[in-house]
């Protein structure tokens, strides 16, 4: 069952975590590249406060975003502001969506997200904190998949798993860990069944799209290439 208030409390440390690691740098440190192809580091925090930004909209029962163009022109344009103003809006919009979300309502709703995807609004808190979590590490700055909360490894693992199931383009697939934690995922594409062996944490970057897997060992076939987030 998902604890909707025990994820904003991991929110909340989650975004103190990213203030703290970014609190003492400075412009030229956000000018620099993140992991993302195309986008600096200030690109990135800039993505990570307007993320917040949306998802109080659809707590609200609003748009998540006005639509996709006005989100890349958001992101563009707000990246390359220095450094005090990228942590003050971090700050507050984080804030604002720890507010919004503290707010009595039904959790058991379900809520629109972008592109048609709709989810249960209790999942809401989980998905900010995947944001915060990920992009922290996208940022390229000493805080890397080995340092995410356990829990939160074992959980985003769940969570790509179940959104991978299925999908056209990718061959029945079990993921297995060193301690026998198993993930199905897959299984809309022909071809012999996959299973893959490695820690959580390197299966969480395949899944994710944040490691090209070469840590991993597959057996019955070659790692099955994922389709992107």
């Amino acid at each position: 069952m998902i604890d909707h208030a025990r994820d904003l409390e991991a929110v909340r440390e989650a975004t103190d975590r990213l203030l703290s690691a970014t609190g003492g740098t400075d412009d030229a440190f956000l000018a620099g590249a993140s992991r993302l192809p195309g986008w600096s580091r200030g690109h990135v925090l800039a993505h990570v406060s307007r993320n917040a930004d949306a998802l109080v909209n659809v707590l609200r029962g609003r748009p998540m975003y006005a639509n996709s163009e006005t989100r890349d022109a958001d992101i563009e344009r707000d990246g390359p502001r220095p450094i005090e103003e990228q942590l003050a809006d971090l700050r507050d919009s984080g804030a604002a969506f720890l507010a919004a979300a503290a707010a009595p309502a039904d959790w058991s709703r379900t809520v629109a997200l972008r592109n048609g995807v709709t989810d249960s609004a209790s999942r809401i808190p989980f998905r900010r904190w995947v944001e915060v979590e990920l992009h922290h590490v996208d940022l390229g700055a000493g805080y890397e998949l080995e340092d995410l909360p356990e829990e939160f490894v074992v959980r985003e693992n769940d969570f790509l798993a179940e959104r991978f199931a299925g999908h056209p383009g990718v061959v029945p697939t079990t993921a297995v860990t060193e301690d026998g934690r198993i993930w199905t995922t897959g299984g809309g594409a022909d071809g012999p069944a996959v299973t893959v062996r490695g820690s959580a944490t390197d299966i969480l970057g395949w899944l994710c799209g944040r490691r090209d897997g070469s840590a991993l060992t597959a057996e019955g076939g070659s790692l099955p290439a994922l389709p992107p987030l």
